[in-house]
């Protein structure tokens, strides 16, 4: 007798067929469901798209989530231009540069209300001289300098204590084909001090201009700039060690400011290091081991590893747990991701100390969340797309090793937990052509492991096609007791034969269990596999800084 079920049923259908209307075709062509353009939203303001996915290129992938951020624009432009505030505020996200993009686009809305709201953004979003210069180079893709964009700008400079406004213009001089001095140029801000005045002519023409009348006043004492700048001009001018270690330590002068000649030298490192703020010491780890100062049992290895472990620290510059990971993937292998391509290159032996600090800083990079003492199945989707891309652009950062990094996390906070790997095939090609059967394998990780160690594991297993729904089938088949399952993916199935909230209904009837599926995207597709009708289903966005508390509070049912 024919099976007609199989080419059509309710409760269970291949994932490369819809099993609901409101279902849309993933780049993969399986079918999920589509993101509302406030999630696309999130997702891109936090993850960006910077190396694309397995299925779709970074072009491809950053066209789609500015349609998004159109669509936001559109249907409400205050309230997305709010949302860019509060989540490149927040620290939520490893790089701003997607937020300055989106708050470019909302600067040339074709309505005053939003233009206006982005504006008045500026200063929120784009906190560094380097983010200006970005905002700048982006803008101009979208509309013309118009008095509204330049005085948005001026009042950026204008806005900031003088001191403030110094230390910009000495630390980031210039990127993206933009300087301070074209800024200003452009912009034309009435300084609201005189020795806001002294600073802009500074930045404009150098000491010489102070002397000078212009069009804007009579000259000006050299006693009207920060004492920082005129301790600046010293630097600048220092001929030996001495000096400046000493101006160094005096100022607090950063490594951005000094003459390249003075960037290899140990005692001039030394002397920064003892206020060296933590995103810079995360970036320069390498170049302080390479020139000897960071050395095994060193009293500066001692003091860097205390610095990388110093909770409030990594607090209070709101370092991102990307930041730390992409630190340590860097460190650990001795030479910076691109070194391979260039003769000279940096290179260093890694110091253990301060690889141990860094394990131990991913983890408190990550806001304290309380243990919420429920069972949770974390999935690693371990198929063939999430070995391509980069996770915030950070080479080698795979969605794949994210996942294990973020369920690491996880693993630190709760006692009751299971890893498993799911693919759908133990070996193969992966991705579409992936073949074979499906399979999922329990992973023995642990918190006491180090993290470097657990991605090393991981990202060395077999890999195939995507089938989002083998957690919830194993944990049925296996009659495995489960409060939440724990998903991170890219959203890209196809090659399972019951679509993965179907798996879950299931699970939940076989076993009488109101199980939670929260789904961790790891990139930023238009995509999910949770079903948005369903209030025990949870769409979070991969290395979101919030997502572990996020997390709990949704396995604990507090909205």
């Amino acid at each position: 007798m024919a099976n007609y079920v199989k080419h059509f049923a309710g409760l269970v259908t291949p994932q490369r067929q819809k099993a609901r209307a409101d279902q849309v075709k993933n780049s993969a062509g399986g079918f999920a469901f589509a993101l509302d353009e406030w999630a696309r939203l999130d997702r891109w303001l936090i993850l960006g798209a910077e190396g694309g996915t397995y299925y779709a290129t970074e072009r491809k992938l950053t066209v789609e989530n500015a349609r998004a951020v159109e669509a936001c624009l559109a249907a409400d432009g205050p309230r997305a231009v709010q949302r860019i505030v509060d989540i490149s505020g927040s620290g939520r996200a490893p790089k701003n540069a997607p937020a300055i993009f989106a708050l470019a686009m909302a600067a040339a809305n074709e309505k005053l209300e939003t233009r206006q709201a982005a504006l008045a953004a500026l200063p929120e979003v784009c906190r560094t001289g380097t983010d200006l210069f970005h905002f700048a180079r982006d803008v101009q893709g979208f509309r013309k300098w118009g008095r509204g964009l330049r005085s948005a700008v001026a009042a950026w400079y204008n806005g900031k204590p003088v001191d403030r406004v110094a230390y910009q213009a000495m630390k980031y001089q210039q990127r993206d084909g933009f300087s301070h001095r074209d800024l200003l140029r452009l912009s034309h801000p009435v300084a609201p001090t005189p020795q806001h005045d002294a600073l802009y002519r500074w930045i404009v023409g150098g000491i010489e201009a102070l002397g000078k009348e212009s069009t804007r006043g009579k000259a000006l004492p050299l006693t009207e700039l920060p004492g920082a700048v005129r301790a600046f001009e010293s630097l600048r001018a220092a001929t030996n060690r001495k000096q400046v270690t000493a101006l160094i330590r005096q100022h607090r002068f950063t490594h951005e400011m000094l003459l390249t000649e003075w960037k290899n030298d140990p005692a001039v490192w030394e002397a920064l290091l003892e206020h060296m703020p933590q995103t810079a010491l995360l970036r320069n780890l390498g170049k302080m081991t390479a020139i000897g100062l960071l050395s095994p049992m060193s009293e500066a290895s001692r003091r860097v590893a205390q610095q990388l472990t110093d909770a409030g620290r990594l607090s209070a510059a709101r370092v991102h747990p990307i930041a730390v990971l992409s630190a340590l993937k860097v460190y650990e292998q001795g030479h910076g991701e691109r070194a391979r391509r260039r003769a000279n290159a940096l290179s260093w032996t890694p110091v253990r100390e301060v690889v141990d600090a860094l394990n131990e800083a991913f983890y408190l990079a990550f806001r304290a969340v309380e243990p919420t003492r429920k069972k949770h199945l974390l999935a690693l989707d371990i198929s063939g797309s999430m070995t391509s891309g980069s996770i915030a652009g950070v080479p080698g950062l795979t969605p794949r090793v994210a996942s294990a990094a973020m369920a690491m996390a996880t693993a630190r906070i709760e006692r009751e937990y299971g890893v498993v790997g799911f693919s759908a095939a133990s070996g193969g090609y992966g991705g579409k052509w992936g073949g074979g059967v499906s399979g999922l394998t329990p992973l023995s990780i642990s918190p006491e492991q180090r993290l470097d160690d657990v991605l090393r594991s991981v990202n060395g297993l077999p890999f195939g096609g995507t089938d989002c729904a083998l957690p919830m089938i194993w944990a049925k088949r296996n009659r495995v007791e489960v409060d939440s399952f724990v998903i991170y993916t890219d959203n890209e199935t196809w090659a399972g034969g019951v679509h993965p909230f179907q798996a879950l209904s299931e699970y939940r009837q076989a076993m009488g269990r109101q199980a939670r599926l929260i789904v961790v995207g790891l990139t930023s597709t238009g995509f999910s596999i949770a079903d948005p009708a369903d209030p025990g289903m949870l769409d979070v966005v991969g290395f979101d800084g919030a997502a572990p508390q996020v997390m709990a509070d949704f396995t604990r049912g507090v909205s």
